[in-house]
């Protein structure tokens, strides 16, 4: 199986897993279960991202199983920041959000949503990780997965502006699914949109939305024949999903659309199409004379609901519709209720105005806090390697001093032979690259809590928390080698001298590296590609100083 067949199959049971009953549901979380198993295998981090968010969406799908996704939305968060995938950390942030939407915790669900745009707001691509295709389609996921939130949460105008910038990122790579989904995506957004309105009175764009819903109902239908979704070959889009058949019907509701609504409505469905096509239902139930069957068709959707909260808009749109069909308006206490209803729509209406701002404010707000972290990480590492700094080795240093697990502590000083020679005879920018070749070759090299940073010109710093120096000597002398192994065209022959020391009580940190140094040089006058150590007792002098022993305990690699 090749990582691009994981990533397809991934891709074709999330949206499987959309459109089945929940016993296939189940069955799919599984299988992308033993997807993900796999690529953690494999370890390639983009495709690692890419099944750890399929297990997290098919989790938010499947209504029995919502508790699970948390703790792989915690390792999807972390994995992302580990290896800098920006857009699957920001998709981490949006899917968070859709998980809050659905444990009815709006407010945070808010600021998710506004982390993860915030995060695209600033990202801009291909990430080098990624090809181009690839990384349009992550953006677009993103994007919906903010959209839906929103969507969700009734903030329409913000869902608008994002799900147009998902059209925008995926428009010249989209296949005939990405265009399907997009579109009844739309549709579903519009839908509940015009609900929203008519329940503050502004009947005429209500239908304006309907309209437009019902055109691209209808423009579906042909990249719906050619999707990843489950479909009847031959079956027109709309008699098999219920949100393209309720936009027709909404936009022009009579009897002609019963019969599909009755069957549409009768098979699983989310809340949030379950209500919309109740709706449609008992419009068209209406108009055909049929106003008993209507209420039933709506009392029966909000019995079926329970105590379902995910969709707490779309959940007074249907009582809305309950109250307009239920009574005679022209009784006196009953139109009372009606205008005491209708200023509390207005109410709730002027608040949506203070959750875009806050949706707006958050986004904001964490897009300065991430661009003052850049800031302070810039301000501590290493432009050229991307290693800690000199003002980070100190900081290092100071904290693993004054942490007595990190004891004993290794410090080694290294130094790139020949460098010289390498700006000399070919350039400072082939200079540049050995530097970066070389400070990722010894970042591997060592543990992963060890810190390699970047002393100055061709000169490194490693420390060794809790190494003994006869530990970190070898691993030292490991990093010697493989440096010493690099190709040619990669070295420019170029080798290490190393300079091993281990920090005595209360050492300053200008002490033990001048002791590193000493040792350095020790190294390189025995002609380099070697580790030297230093002894750890002090002198009587109190000047840096190497073994009692003239010469230095040092390793070559020859």
């Amino acid at each position: 199986m090749s990582d691009a067949w994981l990533i397809g199959r991934g891709r074709e049971l999330i949206a499987a897993v959309h459109h089945t009953d929940p016993t296939e549901q189940h069955k799919i979380v599984l299988i992308l279960d033993d997807i993900l198993e796999e690529t953690q295998r494999r370890g390639e981090p983009v495709l690692v991202a890419h099944q750890l968010r399929a297990a997290v969406v098919a989790r938010l799908v499947v209504s029995t199983l919502i508790t699970e996704a948390e703790s792989l939305l915690d390792e999807m968060l972390a994995h992302s920041r580990r290896h800098g995938l920006a857009l699957y950390r920001a998709d981490a942030h949006a899917l968070r959000g859709r998980l809050l939407v659905l444990t009815a915790q709006e407010d945070a669900a808010l600021t998710e949503i506004a982390r993860a745009l915030a995060i695209l707001d600033d990202t801009t691509g291909p990430d080098v990780q990624m090809g181009r295709r690839e990384w349009a389609r992550m953006q677009s996921s993103a994007f919906i997965d903010c959209w839906v939130g929103l969507n969700q949460l009734g903030v329409y105008e913000a869902a608008e502006e994002v799900i147009a910038r998902a059209h925008q990122a995926n428009r010249e790579t989209a296949g005939p699914h990405d265009i399907a989904m997009q579109l009844m995506n739309r549709v579903k957004m519009l839908l509940g949109w015009g609900l929203r309105l008519e329940r503050v009175g502004q009947q005429a764009e209500a239908a304006a939305k309907f309209r437009t819903a019902a055109s691209m109902a209808v423009a579906v239908e042909a990249p719906f024949a050619e999707s990843l979704f489950p479909r009847k070959a031959g079956v027109p889009a709309v008699d098999q999903v219920g949100v393209l058949a309720a936009a027709l019907a909404l936009a022009a509701p009579d009897a002609s659309h019963v019969d599909r609504l009755q069957r549409l409505i009768l098979e699983p469905r989310f809340p949030h199409e379950q209500i919309t096509l109740a709706i449609a239902l008992a419009r068209c139930l209406d108009q055909a004379g049929q106003r008993e069957d209507a209420l039933k068709a709506l009392h029966a959707t909000r019995l079926d609901l329970g105590e379902e909260t995910a969709v707490p808009t779309m959940r007074l749109n249907l009582a809305r519709e309950l109250a307009r069909l239920d009574h005679d308006v022209t009784d006196e206490s009953v139109r009372s209720l009606v205008e005491y209803a209708t200023s509390l729509e207005t109410e709730l209406w002027s608040m949506r105005e203070s959750q875009l701002a806050t949706l707006d404010t958050r986004r904001e707000h964490e897009r300065l806090s991430a661009q003052h972290g850049a800031i302070s990480q810039q301000a501590l590492q290493d432009p050229l390697t991307g290693l800690p700094n000199r003002r980070a080795l100190d900081e290092h240093l100071r904290t693993l001093s004054a942490t007595t697990t990190a004891h004993p502590l290794a410090v080694a000083l290294i130094d790139l032979d020949r460098f010289k020679g390498v700006n000399d005879e070919h350039s400072h920018a082939e200079g540049d690259d050995v530097l970066r070749v070389v400070a990722s070759t010894l970042r591997d090299a060592l543990r992963g809590d060890d810190i390699v940073a970047r002393y100055g010109g061709d000169e490194f710093v490693a420390l060794l928390p809790g190494a003994p120096v006869s530990a970190a000597k070898q691993a030292l002398g490991r990093a010697v080698s493989a440096v010493g192994s690099l190709p040619l065209h990669l070295s420019h022959g170029v080798t290490l001298s190393v300079g091993l020391v281990s920090l005595r009580p209360q050492e300053r940190a200008d002490q033990v590296l001048s002791r590193a140094d000493a040792a350095m040089y020790q190294a390189k006058r025995r002609g380099g590609n070697q580790v030297a150590t230093a002894s750890s007792t002090p002198p009587e002098n109190l000047v840096p100083y190497l073994d009692d022993d003239p010469a230095p305990d040092v390793e070559a690699h020859p």
